[in-house]
């Protein structure tokens, strides 16, 4: 999936006002996954995104993956974008299930494998990929 697709997708989603804020956000987003993830998978994951937003993933990934439940997401997403929580849970679903729209199926579970179950339902998921 090219930048300009991915982008247009989370504004649609999200309802963004343009593409400018849905590449903030998509950032931000990213940018929190990439502390709750392995640094190998982050690359793995960078590997398949759009260009602009791996090196997002790329640039945020930590020596270790952090541990933290949905609420702490929801709270960092908030935090760095200035929303309530409420807003960072849709800002979160409106990256994410686009994020699962752009990666194979394959690196979707072993992304979402390294996260509490209650994080399978921002990337549109009941349980684990097909």
């Amino acid at each position: 999936m090219k930048c300009d697709e991915f982008l247009a997708r989370v504004r649609e989603r999200g309802e963004y006002t343009g593409r400018d804020e849905a590449q903030k956000i998509a950032e931000e987003v990213l940018g929190v996954l990439a502390t709750r993830i392995s640094p190998g998978e982050v690359e793995d994951l960078a590997s398949q995104m759009p260009a602009p937003l791996g090196q997002t993933l790329i640039g945020a990934k930590r020596q270790q993956a952090e541990n933290f439940g949905i609420e702490e997401f929801y709270r960092r997403v908030a935090e760095r974008t200035g929303a309530r929580p409420r807003t960072a849970q849709w800002d979160a679903s409106a990256v994410l299930s686009t994020v699962a729209d752009a990666v194979s199926g394959g690196e979707l579970n072993q992304v979402i494998s390294q996260l509490p179950s209650s994080y399978a339902v921002l990337f549109g998921k009941a349980d684990l990929a097909d």
